[in-house]
């Protein structure tokens, strides 16, 4: 549920995967400079030809953790290089090295991820399939980005939406704010929350509850590639008797480019050739 709710907002960034199939009752809903950045996002959304390596900073209520990501052709591999703003202990050193080791030994298991990955972007595209006909976008003026400008647009549901399964559902309750870069025509921020609780099997399997936010910042980060650099978000959910919060921010910098092409192996080997570990400091 998780991954999907961190999607499901993000795929307004990229929403259009089913653009052509709605255009008619788009046509009158979506502002002339959100259709032309929700066009870019899709045509960035479907291009993997600029993998990256890059620090992802995640923190909890329990735990900060950053981590050496490279994106591969056999999906992401990481390495652990803080917690909480110090260097790993050795015992942790230990099992991250332990566990790429296993990768390495054990190719299946990158397959299963990868897999895993795969299923992810699946239900998110399914998600995204019905975003330009979920919501209704007002045009809220100029807002300062970064060195420019955005316009900023306010987005509901759309009443007429009829949500075709429960992943859809939790759209008919967010509302939220979408900017877009004037000058590049690409998003830059988006904010979404939810109205009211979202049940699921009618309350059974669980409920959404109502007062949860996410937030997404995006921006260029070289040779004109745009990236997901922030990500904040504050739900509460019950999920069969369970009540879970989920408390996450991310951080997303220092990006460079990797070659294409590269498998995991080689961006283990990567990863290794940095530094076992060791915190990398002004990159």
């Amino acid at each position: 549920m998780r991954t999907v709710l961190k999607l499901m907002p993000l795929s307004l960034v990229i929403a259009g995967a089913c653009y052509g199939q709605n255009a008619q009752l788009q046509g009158a809903q979506l502002p002339q400079l959100v259709r032309e950045a929700l066009a870019a996002e899709l045509r960035a959304a479907r291009d993997d030809t600029h993998p990256m390596r890059y620090e992802l900073r995640k923190s909890s209520p329990r735990l900060t953790t950053t981590k050496e990501i490279v994106e591969t052709s056999d999906g992401g591999v990481a390495m652990l290089l803080s917690v909480d703003g110090q260097r790993p202990s050795d015992t942790d050193l230990r099992k991250d090295q332990a566990r790429l080791d296993q990768l390495l030994a054990d190719p299946g298991k990158q397959r299963h991820r990868k897999q895993q990955e795969n299923a992810d972007r699946a239900r998110a595209f399914k998600v995204l399939a019905v975003l330009p006909s979920a919501f209704l976008y007002r045009d809220a003026g100029l807002v300062a980005a970064g060195s420019g400008y955005a316009e900023r647009f306010v987005f509901v549901p759309n009443p007429a939406f009829s949500p075709p399964d429960m992943e859809t559902e939790v759209l008919t309750a967010m509302n939220g704010e979408i900017w877009i870069d004037t000058a590049k025509v690409r998003v830059v921020r988006l904010q979404a929350q939810l109205q009211r609780d979202v049940e699921f099997g009618w309350g059974v399997l669980g409920r959404l509850y109502k007062g949860g936010w996410i937030t997404i910042d995006q921006a260029e980060v070289g040779d004109g590639v745009w990236r997901i650099v922030n990500f904040q978000m504050s739900m509460s959910a019950r999920v069969l008797i369970r009540t879970k919060n989920f408390q996450t921010t991310e951080h997303e910098s220092h990006f460079e480019a990797v070659p294409q092409g590269m498998d995991y192996t080689q961006g283990i080997a990567m990863l290794r050739a940095m530094g076992m570990g060791a915190p990398v400091q002004g990159r």
